[in-house]
């Protein structure tokens, strides 16, 4: 098999970063597509395995956390109609946890969206963060028990309510509905209620979209196997947090973190993925239920 060169690879790997499909850089650029899939592959698995380890210690003030929805294989309602669907086909959810200030992705989780993942999510987050922190989410239930069992006393964390009316008439199928009004909530420590917001969090939920082919509504284009969704997200947040510039910081949310002192290249990504070619994988791309 021919392999690819680092030029090559730095081209598929800048055109998954930036929403194109796998069809489409075949197209583009003449690569096969089990090439395409297995490169994108390797360097979720990378990128995944660098969050991991460097991604530690961030000196935070404010966190907010949401849960954005896609689905893998089939929707949820077609799960048990769909032919030779996979285990985890259905609703697929993606939990972020994002520094206001530096407008970093700290901590990321795919899977579910019940307390296991929840807690499997703050834990993670817990573990990544230098200093007390205040911490804003939605009105999930699933934070509560989350946040309590991850961080004990030693957070500031308010819940953002939103309260939702009808839809407009004749657009309930792709339009959501209004929110009529919102409410803050303190749930413990003492947070400052005029800094709970999820805006920022919400807005990285479009940006995930625009750059993802796989977030992308009413498209052929979403993940048929978990894991590569999974890997997906990963190389997103590499690219993210380490090489495209933030429109108001103008310096990457790396740097604005204090994470690293230099603005990362795709080809610095491409590195990751050669060093790793002989050293064994990272721990699994999400979290299964029971194990």
């Amino acid at each position: 098999m021919n392999r690819l060169s680092p030029k090559d690879r730095a081209q598929v790997i800048h055109m998954l970063c930036e929403g194109n499909s796998i069809r489409s850089i075949t197209r583009v650029l003449g690569v096969g597509k089990n090439t395409v899939a297995r490169l994108l592959v390797d360097a979720g698995k990378a990128c995944m395995s660098y969050h991991d380890e460097n991604v530690r210690d961030v000196a935070a003030k404010r966190i907010q956390c949401d849960e954005i929805w896609t689905f893998t294989y089939a929707k949820q309602k077609n799960v048990a109609s769909a032919k030779a669907a996979p285990e985890h086909a259905g609703d697929t959810w993606t939990w972020t946890a994002l520094d206001s200030d530096s407008k970093m992705i700290v901590s990321y989780l795919v899977g579910g969206r019940d307390a296991e993942y929840a807690l499997e999510f703050m834990d993670d987050l817990a573990g990544r963060l230098a200093n007390r922190v205040q911490i804003t989410t939605d009105g999930h239930r699933a934070y509560l028990e989350a946040v309590e069992e991850a961080f004990g006393a030693d957070v500031d964390y308010a819940q953002l309510v939103k309260l939702y009316g009808e839809a407009p008439e004749g657009q309930r199928r792709y339009s959501p509905a209004h929110i009529v009004s919102t409410r803050k909530r303190r749930v413990e420590g003492n947070p400052d209620l005029d800094a709970v917001s999820t805006s920022h969090v919400e807005r990285q939920n479009l940006t995930m979209r625009m750059h993802m082919r796989r977030f992308t509504r009413l498209t052929n284009g979403f993940s048929k196997k978990i894991e590569n969704h999974a890997y997906a997200v990963a190389l997103h947040f590499m690219y993210y947090n380490f090489v495209r510039i933030h429109q108001s910081l103008r310096v990457t949310p790396a740097m604005a973190a204090g994470v690293t002192d230099r603005l990362w290249d795709i080809s610095d990504i491409v590195a990751l993925v050669e060093a790793a070619d002989s050293k064994p994988g990272p721990r699994g791309p999400y979290k299964k239920k029971g194990a």
